[in-house]
């Protein structure tokens, strides 16, 4: 039985040309008994050719997919497109004007909501309408993540592992074209409640990123993204590389890594402040001291050490000092050693 949404939407996603509108989902809280939540959308179409949906503000903290979006909504020349282009700048509305992770509305982590429900809260009814109405659409789905306010993350592009190992090769494919500076393979633990995974279910070719974060705007993570959406869409063959489009590497001599499952995570194992031992990129061992947890208010109390359990690269860092028992401290990233194209 197909489910029945009872958003709405005010572009043709048939029609040639450029439209910018908006997803309205009908929503009644204390404030308005007939109002809609309302979620940006722009449609870029033109000739034949595949369609590819970009999404960012799936968590509110993370600025760069938005400002990059942003600019491209405005931006994109319909002319240079073969195929169409499904811009999806704050997907999660609430969470991306209030700057926070998940959705002041209903506090939840859009991220952990796919494949939704439609008749659920305004975050499980977003994800239900991007699953079941925008991802049909699509060939391919570029998702632009940032670590948000809790973590700093070297920048790279994300494989979104897929089961079929054809499907797994188009996803590296596409990622290695975004041609960030690393490239990571992240299960999220075998989370299959994100986007990303949602999308590989909906058998598209899928694209994620990790671009900085820390509550921040990167600059240089910014130059990645902006680069990297164009490449996926040159990748794709909906654009062509324009004169001034860098040439790309495909990710050539640069390495692939992937987060060794939970001994790559580091969490706090008490309440307080958090001190790191090493900045991103550096070389660690298993084994070796990772950082200290604080007790400010026991000053008596010798701090807790925590250690490293994969060798690899620092690859994510917690922002934050303040810290409470099982917050991510740190991410561990080691070499991939899986089939890619």
């Amino acid at each position: 039985m197909s489910r029945k949404s009872t958003a709405f939407v005010t572009v043709d996603f048939e029609n040639p040309g450029k439209q910018s509108g908006f997803i309205h989902i009908p929503h009644s809280p204390h404030e308005d008994a007939w109002g809609t939540t309302r979620i940006p959308i722009a449609v870029v179409k033109n000739g034949d050719g595949p369609t590819a949906i970009i999404q960012g503000g799936n968590h509110g903290d993370e600025y760069e997919g938005p400002i990059v979006l942003g600019e491209m909504a405005r931006e994109l020349d319909p002319t240079r497109v073969q195929g169409r282009v499904i811009l999806l700048p704050a997907i999660n509305i609430a969470a991306v004007e209030a700057g926070r992770r998940t959705s002041p509305v209903d506090g939840l982590n859009m991220n952990r909501t796919f494949p939704g429900d439609p008749a659920g809260s305004i975050t499980q009814q977003t994800s239900a309408f991007v699953n079941d109405v925008i991802f049909p659409l699509g060939d391919a789905f570029l998702d632009l993540h940032s670590g948000g306010s809790s973590l700093d993350i070297l920048p790279s592009g994300i494989i979104e592992p897929a089961p079929d190992p054809e499907h797994h090769k188009r996803n590296a494919a596409a990622v290695l074209a975004f041609d960030a500076p690393l490239t990571v393979v992240v299960d999220n633990l075998g989370e299959r409640r994100t986007s990303t995974a949602a999308s590989v279910a909906a058998g598209l070719t899928t694209v994620g990123t990790e671009m900085g974060g820390g509550g921040t705007v990167s600059l240089e993570a910014l130059k990645i993204c902006r680069r990297g959406a164009q490449n996926v869409l040159s990748h794709l063959g909906i654009l062509e590389r324009s004169e001034t489009q860098p040439e790309r590497t495909e990710g050539r001599d640069r390495p692939v890594l992937t987060i060794p499952g939970p001994p790559g995570y580091v969490f706090a194992s008490a309440n307080g402040v958090f001190e790191g031992y090493h900045p991103l990129g550096t070389e660690v061992r298993a084994g070796q001291e990772a950082g200290r947890v604080h007790h400010l208010g026991d000053p008596f109390r010798p701090p807790e050490t925590l250690r490293y359990g994969a060798n690899g690269i620092l690859y994510g860092r917690r922002q934050p000092g303040r810290v409470v028992t099982g917050n991510c401290c740190l991410v561990v990233a080691t070499p991939y050693e899986g089939e890619l194209p």
